[in-house]
């Protein structure tokens, strides 16, 4: 089942997403939810990021095919984004004044489901309620310089999530493919995690609460380039859909 979050008019909902209808439910995603009847069309309402985190954590050098020749971490490597860099689907990306080096990173991201601290892996695994799209964003030249990645991985609109959530996504069997301006610049399978969600989850839990709605950005494969003004970046991940975002020109 899919899960999305919109805008109908002023009212914020969200809903059961089958093909280009959506089924409006209360309760929200975590709680005792129920579809109230409503019935809308996919067209006519504005996407939101799927969830809404109170924190942001992230995964860097977890596939192969992105580590190059350095060494695979003996542990997840996580740093902290900002709940400030979401952006929603259709949002506009921001590329702020001195950055030369933003580039894309498509990747799976975890939705965690319930209250999670000190979990095994096993455990873990029925803690994560979905899995959605994301792009990290990364500025490469402050990301190499500056002492802390604030900035690097946190600028506004740095963070595009969705667009839906797959609460029954088998994602050992998935892949990943983004697109700049149509053109195919990263892909690969969910095999080739070096951490899988499960893992990464757990890990994190030894350390900080997770609660639901907060999300895990697990990795991308493969080598990027900079975004450019102008571009639409799109992140697939089959049996999830399509995020796609725009860079302001």
């Amino acid at each position: 089942m899919k899960y999305i979050r919109y805008r109908y008019q002023d009212t914020v909902s969200y809903g059961i997403l089958e093909g280009e209808t959506v089924r409006e439910i209360s309760g929200g995603l975590f709680g005792g939810r129920s579809e109230t009847g409503t019935i809308r069309d996919l067209q006519k309402v504005k996407l939101l990021c799927p969830c809404e985190p109170t924190k942001i954590l992230a995964v860097g050098l977890n596939y192969q095919s992105h580590l190059g020749t350095r060494t695979p971490p003996a542990e997840p490597a996580i740093f902290n984004v900002p709940i400030s860099a979401l952006l929603e689907p259709g949002g506009e990306i921001r590329i702020p004044t001195g950055a030369e080096e933003t580039h894309y990173e498509g990747e799976l991201v975890a939705v965690v489901g319930e209250t999670t601290r000190n979990v095994t892996p096993v455990e873990a695994k029925s803690r994560i309620f979905g899995f959605t799209c994301g792009n990290d964003l990364s500025e490469r030249n402050w990301q190499k310089n500056d002492l802390q990645w604030w900035r690097a991985k946190g600028c506004d609109t740095f963070a595009p999530l969705g667009p839906a959530i797959a609460g029954d996504f088998d994602w050992s069997g998935g892949r990943i493919t983004t697109r700049v301006n149509g053109k195919v610049v990263q892909e690969g399978p969910f095999s080739e995690l070096l951490f899988d969600p499960p893992t990464i989850v757990s890990y994190i839990s030894g350390y900080m609460t997770l609660y639901p709605g907060d999300v895990v950005y697990t990795g991308t494969p493969g080598n990027t380039t900079a975004a450019r003004p102008g571009d639409v970046v799109e992140v697939e991940i089959e049996g999830i859909g399509v995020l796609c975002n725009r860079v302001a020109g």
